[in-house]
């Protein structure tokens, strides 16, 4: 294992290292307006949001699309937000199931639909990225692979037209899952430049081979979008900072240290009861850990004259800051029952709903969202 702060072979130098820009998923704000939910992430000190287009939030099949993507992203220019679009909306596109159509069913057609809408609204509001997964394998179905591949092109054409890049999201349980699946599907797809990865830094922690920090580097040059969330080995999970078992300096290190630019966005979809505390309580997190990481950090705003609520305590347990005593994997980076987007391209932000993945897909990972 590295001592703290050592910098990587072919790393960012420390002393060119910049502030991470966090963002926060509006799915965890699903009880929000989006008007208000915006104005708590900003108020925050948030930099940016991941808006997951669904009923509540920008309905993308809801009348007058263009006039109200307009409109969000003004407000997202007043705001200072950044944003990146999500499409993991539960049941946006079918009332009784959960995430269906997919590219995999035999008729994706809604999906298709659906992502093209996504790069609309993408390059209207100036997203760094829209992002969105397979799907899991229907019941019967022998040619997934071949009709991911079909969906995939298409999209990355349509994308390239808009000029949005794409962030392909491994998701516990799906067909593609893990870091090797997309790097299949990359290839298949004839490494198109616009075709990134979106990393959920918790669903690193739940099923890849390498410690957090080493996926980090594995895909750097890949990097478009960043989910971050605390999870448990092999459970599919979305928890809060410091109720997992990941070690989050290192990560947060990493990510600076190969460049990434793009947002680094709070991604718990399951938190909209206490979203305004939940978020309070992320972005604290996420400076003291970057600050620990030896990262600058950029000043919190002043509170706004009610200030924020203080809401319940956070979870007890590790921390997840270096320094913390407490035992470590083998890995040496994640401590069990503890606790390509340029910063100078075009910026706006978020909105809401109920992104995710069936986490069941083998059975052991549960359902997260």
């Amino acid at each position: 294992m590295r001592p703290p702060h050592e910098e990587t072979p072919g790393a960012v130098p420390a002393r060119e290292l910049r502030p991470l820009r966090f963002g926060y998923g509006t799915n965890g704000f699903a009880n929000h307006r989006l008007a208000d939910a915006l104005a708590v992430v900003a108020d925050l000190g948030y930099e940016g949001v991941a808006l997951t287009l669904d009923h509540d939030h920008l309905d993308p099949f809801a009348p007058n699309l263009a006039r109200r993507t307009a409109e969000l992203a003004a407000t997202l220019d007043r705001l200072g937000l950044a944003v990146v679009v999500e499409t993991g909306a539960r049941y946006l596109l079918d009332p009784w199931q959960k995430h269906a159509p997919t590219l995999l069913h035999d008729d994706p057609v809604a999906r298709l639909d659906f992502l093209r809408r996504a790069v609309r609204v993408g390059a209207d509001l100036g997203a760094e990225a829209v992002s969105f997964w397979s799907g899991v394998t229907p019941p019967g179905v022998t040619d997934p692979w071949d009709r991911l591949i079909r969906g995939c092109a298409e999209i990355v054409e349509v994308a390239a037209e808009a000029g949005v890049p794409l962030g392909f999201e491994p998701e516990p349980g799906m067909l593609v899952e893990d870091i090797a699946g997309w790097r299949r599907l990359y290839a298949a797809l004839g490494a198109p430049p616009g075709f990134g990865i979106t990393l959920d830094i918790g669903h690193c922690r739940c099923l890849e081979p390498l410690s957090v920090p080493d996926c980090v580097r594995e895909v750097g040059d890949h990097l478009v979008n960043v989910q971050i969330d605390d999870m448990r080995r092999g459970v599919h999970e979305h928890l809060e900072f410091g109720a997992g078992e990941i070690d989050f300096p290192p990560v947060l290190r990493a990510l600076a240290e190969v460049g990434y630019a793009g947002l680094v966005a709070v991604e718990l979809p399951r938190h909209s009861h206490a979203a305004p505390a939940v978020a309070t309580r992320s972005i604290d997190f996420l400076r003291r850990a970057a600050a620990s990481a030896g990262l600058p950090v950029t000043p919190r705003p002043p509170a706004p004259p009610d200030g924020p609520p203080a809401g319940p305590a956070a979870p007890s347990g590790n921390a997840g800051l270096a320094g913390d005593a407490g035992p470590t994997t083998p890995d040496g980076q994640d401590r069990p029952g503890g606790r390509s987007a340029s910063g100078s391209g075009p910026r706006r932000g978020g909105e809401q709903a109920g992104a995710g993945a069936a986490g069941a897909g083998d059975g052991t990972r549960g359902e997260a969202r």
